[in-house]
């Protein structure tokens, strides 16, 4: 990747071929973002932002000329190179990861509230994507499931609120961590934004998540419970920032961390909730700080 990343910001009309092409597929949108990230970082901006506009550009007469909706190219556009942008800026402005990342976790709890407060009636904004899931999971004999979404179609709402959510801000946090990854592997480039093994969501945003889940209980919010749960969620990213430290450190195993990354597609929801309760145990008891003091 370090070869494509400086050929990619060694020419302006090398960063739009590279835009261009890795929007095309949703395979390598991925890269797309991470590549902007890269872009913002290295040429700034205002460069990143005309280069990202001169390949938008050239995508949508591709489309014209292939009899494609445009608006699929403009739509992948703001939902991709918006928000890699967005994240590049403040990283650019902070100089951290971490304090970048506790501001995106932020967002994504203002986004969740935004989403609860503009979306009058969750059932029936869901509902075609409820539909499909739940004969997905009648095809695929998953009765507990398909019986959950048919009697509890309030709950199974909200947890379509928050999977979205966590998704896109996971997807954010891929684009900002392995943009600057190659942003420090480009020759002559050596920033100290902090290491991903010393990540830390800070206890301020773990008290706030606390202060929600007693509220919600408290008041019967379904809208601020969710809103709890992102913020949750989101330390399952310092839980994996322990695990990289403590390999770092010589406690763990390589092989530890290999499993890891492997049993994520296997056990997803489990691991990752695994890795939130360490990320938001952490944030309380700072055991990385505690272990380097001995």
């Amino acid at each position: 990747m370090q070869p494509l990343a400086a050929w990619l910001v060694a020419r302006p009309q090398n960063a739009v071929l590279c835009l261009a092409a890795t929007l095309l597929l949703p395979v390598l949108q991925i890269f797309s973002g991470i590549f902007m990230v890269l872009l913002v970082l290295k040429h700034g901006v205002r460069l990143a932002v005309i280069e990202g506009a001169v390949a938008g550009a050239l995508l949508i007469c591709v489309a014209l000329v292939a009899s494609v909706p445009a608006m699929q190219v403009v739509n992948a556009m703001s939902s991709i190179w918006l928000p890699a942008v967005l994240i590049g800026v403040i990283l650019r402005v902070t100089r951290s990861i971490t304090l970048t990342m506790q501001v995106s976790a932020l967002i994504a709890a203002v986004a969740t509230l935004t989403f609860y407060g503009l979306v009058g009636d969750l059932v029936a904004y869901w509902k075609p994507v409820s539909t499909v899931l739940l004969d997905w999971a009648r095809e695929n004999n998953l009765h507990e499931q398909a019986q959950l979404m048919e009697t509890q179609p309030a709950r199974t709402a909200d947890m379509l609120t928050m999977a979205v959510v966590l998704a896109s801000w996971m997807l954010y946090a891929v684009y900002m961590l392995f943009g600057y990854r190659l942003f420090t592997a480009l020759p002559g480039e050596m920033p100290n934004y902090g290491r991903f093994s010393d990540l830390n969501f800070g206890r301020v945003i773990a008290l706030v998540m606390a202060a929600m889940s007693v509220l919600a209980f408290v008041i019967g919010a379904t809208w601020l419970q969710s809103t709890a749960f992102v913020l949750f969620a989101v330390f399952w990213l310092q839980g994996l920032a322990v695990v990289h430290w403590m390999h770092a450190d010589g406690r763990l195993p390589l092989l530890v961390v290999i499993v890891t990354y492997v049993l994520m597609p296997i056990l997803h929801v489990f691991l990752l909730l695994a890795l939130a309760i360490l990320g938001y145990t952490d944030a309380w008891f700072r055991y990385r700080r505690t272990a380097s003091a001995h």
